[in-house]
């Protein structure tokens, strides 16, 4: 694969089998000096040419500043599909009100915890999107108020601990980033860095289940990212810079999966002083 982007493909959930539509998802961009342009485009590259009928982005767009948001544009417009995206944790330390205009720029829909309903080749899909859980800025209470229940619904949110609640409003799968797996996981040191050391349940990959059998249960899909924002180097499967698709409508087994469900990790819920600190350098919105 160019650049070591790795293209990794799963069915959808049980309760998208009414559906026949493609989503691609993709996460932690951080356009700017650590990850070269030529990556960005061999990642849209990547992404158009399994022509999805939706391109799904869940934060992340930025680094540790503003100075490349004409580089994040073009990314943005160069996705032949309906974009929509969510802020993640560097977009509200560096600004999330230029992030936000410049993805609308590029022609994307931004979801700040709210829901809409697009349609897609005469299918309806509800898209539900959490702004940053990572620096306080979710609220599900608000992002599923009037979700219909007749509809199916894909979440998208930067933390995948969301995931959890939003499944108990009938959200079936939702998309999420955040973690880079790891970057570095050979030996196991990407889930022992971001999940023990960390504290997150979700590290990378497919977690909780795509079937209708429990109630208040959905799948959940942590991307690997494209970029970086500290080290540039990725090392072990899991760490490779990512393009997921989602074939909505297709059931587990229709075809070969990168890897299987997986358990979540135990993980713990970050202290208030930790909850403080994370939110500290957020730039006003």
């Amino acid at each position: 694969m160019p650049h070591d982007i790795a293209l990794r493909r799963f069915a959808g959930p049980e309760a998208h089998r009414g559906l026949s539509l493609r989503i691609a998802h993709l996460t932690d961009q951080h356009v700017g000096r650590i990850t070269p342009m030529e990556v960005q485009r061999a990642a849209v590259a990547m992404t158009n040419a399994e022509k999805p009928d939706l391109v799904c982005l869940t934060g992340d767009f930025v680094g540790h500043n503003l100075r490349y948001l004409d580089d994040l544009e073009e990314v943005i417009r160069g996705f032949d599909a309906p974009v929509v995206a969510t802020l993640g944790n560097h977009d509200h330390w560096a600004g999330a009100d230029a992030v936000r205009a410049t993805l609308r720029r590029g022609g994307a829909e931004v979801l700040d915890n709210a829901h809409t309903i697009i349609t897609l080749k005469h299918q309806r899909l509800q898209v539900v999107g959490l702004d940053d859980a990572f620096t306080g800025q979710a609220d599900r209470a608000r992002a599923v108020r009037g979700l219909r229940g007749d509809l199916p619904s894909l979440g998208l949110s930067h933390i995948g601990e969301e995931a959890d609640g939003l499944w108990r409003h009938g959200v079936a799968l939702v998309l999420a980033g955040h973690t880079h797996a790891g970057q570095i996981t050979s030996l196991g040191l990407g889930e022992l860095l971001v999940g023990k050391l960390a504290g997150h349940k979700y590290v990378h990959g497919l977690y909780g289940s795509r079937s209708n059998a429990t109630p208040a249960t959905g799948a959940l899909y942590v991307g690997a990212g494209v970029g970086a924002t500290a080290i540039p180097w990725r090392t072990g499967d899991r760490g490779k810079r990512e393009v997921a698709i989602f074939e909505l409508g297709q059931t587990a087994g229709a075809f070969p999966e990168h890897h299987d469900e997986q358990p979540a990790l135990a993980g713990r819920r970050p202290s208030a002083r930790m909850r403080a600190f994370r939110a500290r350098f957020r730039r006003p919105a």
